[in-house]
């Protein structure tokens, strides 16, 4: 008996993790780096050595770059173990013409929008069966008992 307790024991032990498992997308430490950009001072090949590339640009302004990090780590047991998100940063720099840091903005999962979809549904005029098709449907209910068509 004792043997299977030391077992059980063994075996909890074996699964437990002192550093929780994360996913990472995008740069990590994002928040540190982006204190290292100073504004009129930081430009555009620095910023490249710092972060890199751009993750994405501005479809209207070229000269405005996106940077993110995001980060994912299973939940606790009452989550079931479900995937919780726990960094989700964006970092907005605006150069001017010359390559020179003009504004830089940090975004963290708190500047986050929640959003409320509308429960409104829009009816679809093509489903919907004209009076024939209708009759007809109800004939052939009877017709043939309570199979539906």
């Amino acid at each position: 008996m004792r043997i299977i307790y030391l077992s059980l024991i063994l075996l909890l032990l074996q699964n437990c993790q002192i550093k929780k498992s994360t996913k990472n997308h995008g740069i990590n430490y994002l928040e540190n780096r982006y204190n290292l950009l100073k504004i009129d001072f930081t430009n555009v090949n620095d910023t490249r050595t710092l972060l890199g590339y751009p993750h994405s640009k501005s479809i209207d302004n070229d000269k405005t770059w996106y940077y993110f990090e995001r980060t994912i780590s299973k939940g606790s047991l009452h989550k079931f173990g479900q995937q919780v998100l726990r960094d989700n940063n964006v970092v907005v720099l605006t150069f001017n013409e010359r390559g020179i840091l003009k504004k830089k903005e940090f975004l963290n999962k708190a500047d986050m929008k929640d959003l409320k979809f509308t429960k409104k549904i829009t009816p679809n005029i093509k489903n919907q069966k004209s009076f024939v098709n209708r009759f007809l449907g109800s004939i052939r209910q009877k017709m043939y008992g309570k199979n539906k068509f």
